[in-house]
Parts: structure tokens; C-alpha cells; sequence
């Protein structure tokens, strides 16, 4: 298989990929394209991370500002996008650091979202929750709080 499989049928290529690296033809290998593979995969473990931590802090902030509005199902995406995250940080410790150097850029991003969903658009600038307080699974802001 040449290498130009890996545009024409990606599945193909992995499976002739793995083969030759399992049967050590290491002349055969599309070494470059895999690298690419890989550093792709690893992007795409942080792109899960920050697109949770978003979700969670959009409904944080609709928690917070929208306290007449509140519902169950808030709470339970609240929970789950917690869970998620604990999950992808214990499958991938290294995104630890990562995850505090995206909460600015993410808590941004989450801003839109939350003005989309809610109308409104009184949001502080800056993130009103440190990393401990949106990772703790009973924390849920209260309508007073940094306002």
C-alpha cells in the first residue's frame, strides 16, 4: 500500500499501518503520517477537554445568573460534564497543566455560548470560579456570588 492510501481510505491505511509496525517491515512504514496521527489524536484529547470545561462553565454561569430558570437537567450537565472531565484527566494526567492554561480562552468561549442561550449579556470578563470550585461536584454558584 502507498502511502497516498492514507487520503484515499484512511481505514485501509491504519490497518496496513499497524501490520507493518507489528511485523517489524519498518521500510514499509509511513513514519511521517503516523507522527501526524498521533500529534492529531493528542490535539484532539485537548479539544474534548476544553469543549467540557466549556459546556460546565456555561451552565455554571446560567446557574448563577439565570437562578429563576434553574432545572434538573442544569444540574445533571453540570454533573456529567464534572465526570467527563475527572475521567479524561485520569486517562490523560498530562492534560492537567493544560487544563488551567485554557480556562481564560475556554471561560471566553463559554461566555458566548451563555449569551447565546440566555440573552444576556452580563457576564463578568473574567472567569468568577478557580479550577477547584468548577472540578468539586457539589459546588454550584450561588446568584450572589461575584456579582
Amino acid at each position: 500500500m502507498n502511502p497516498a492510501t492514507h487520503n484515499n481510505d484512511f481505514y485501509a491505511w491504519t490497518q496496513e499501518q499497524a501490520h507493518l509496525l507489528r511485523t517489524r517491515q519498518f521500510n514499509q512504514i509511513d513514519f511521517h503520517q503516523i507522527a501526524e496521527e498521533i500529534e492529531d489524536m493528542g490535539r484532539s484529547e485537548k479539544r474534548e477537554l476544553e469543549s467540557r470545561l466549556e459546556l460546565l462553565l456555561m451552565h455554571l454561569l446560567k446557574w448563577q445568573f439565570q437562578p429563576n430558570l434553574r432545572s434538573r437537567s442544569w444540574q445533571l450537565t453540570i454533573k456529567e460534564q464534572r465526570l467527563r472531565l475527572e475521567k479524561l484527566l485520569q486517562e490523560n494526567p498530562s492534560l492537567s497543566s493544560f487544563l488551567a492554561e485554557s480556562l481564560d480562552k475556554t471561560y471566553q468561549l463559554a461566555t458566548i455560548s451563555a449569551e447565546r442561550e440566555t440573552g444576556l449579556s452580563s457576564f463578568p470578563e473574567i472567569c468568577p470560579y478557580g479550577l477547584t470550585e468548577i472540578l468539586t461536584p457539589e459546588f454550584l454558584p450561588s446568584e450572589n456570588e461575584n456579582l
